[in-house]
């Protein structure tokens, strides 16, 4: 089932720095987005989520379905006491089937967390919520080696009614853990006014 349709869209913020994008992310699916640095890529997931603007071409989601955004650099508000089983409640996310990593940390308060921890937790959130896709930006910042095949093994736990799309700069780890993947880079339009 296809959840996600891009058909030659141009997205930026006061003008286009993404063009001609057409693609679309199925049930059971991680698609992969490779890409120069600054060459738009956050900005698709952005213009997805009402946060950037579609200047051309089509888009448009399955009827009932939910997107969940996991930012390259999340938001942990600093003194804020929230335990991690409070967070996951908060984003509607399960906390029943977490990993045993992350289990381990539901009685602390997430601005205990170190980087790694809160980045895997967020990308937990993500994908434990009812969301159907799932946009994960540069999911393997703050993530140790461990981290990141923990990752790997949520990635390919996927639920089956789930769509996953990521970007990473990681060549490596978007082949490891993509079913699919496309190069953005010759997309970029940065010059265009």
């Amino acid at each position: 089932m296809t959840l996600l349709q891009l058909n030659a869209v141009s997205v930026g913020y006061q003008h286009p720095v993404l063009a001609n994008i057409s693609l679309q992310l199925n049930a059971g699916e991680v698609l992969g987005l490779l890409g120069s640095n600054g060459c738009g890529k956050s900005t698709l997931f952005k213009m997805l989520c009402g946060e950037a603007q579609c200047f051309a071409g089509t888009w448009q989601l399955a009827p009932n379905t939910q997107i969940s955004l996991q930012k390259q650099h999340p938001v942990r508000l600093a003194n804020f006491p929230l335990s991690v089983k409070e967070y996951l409640t908060l984003m509607a996310a399960d906390h029943q089937t977490m990993p045993s990593r992350l289990h381990t940390l539901l009685t602390k308060r997430v601005d205990s967390l170190s980087g790694g921890q809160f980045q895997l937790l967020s990308i937990w959130a993500c994908l434990a919520s009812p969301s159907q896709v799932i946009l994960l930006d540069e999911p393997t910042n703050n993530l140790d080696p461990a981290g990141v095949t923990l990752l790997i093994e949520l990635l390919n736990q996927r639920r089956a009614e789930q769509g996953i799309m990521l970007i990473s700069h990681d060549k490596e780890f978007v082949t490891t853990a993509t079913t699919r993947q496309i190069d953005l880079t010759t997309l970029h339009c940065s010059d265009v006014v």
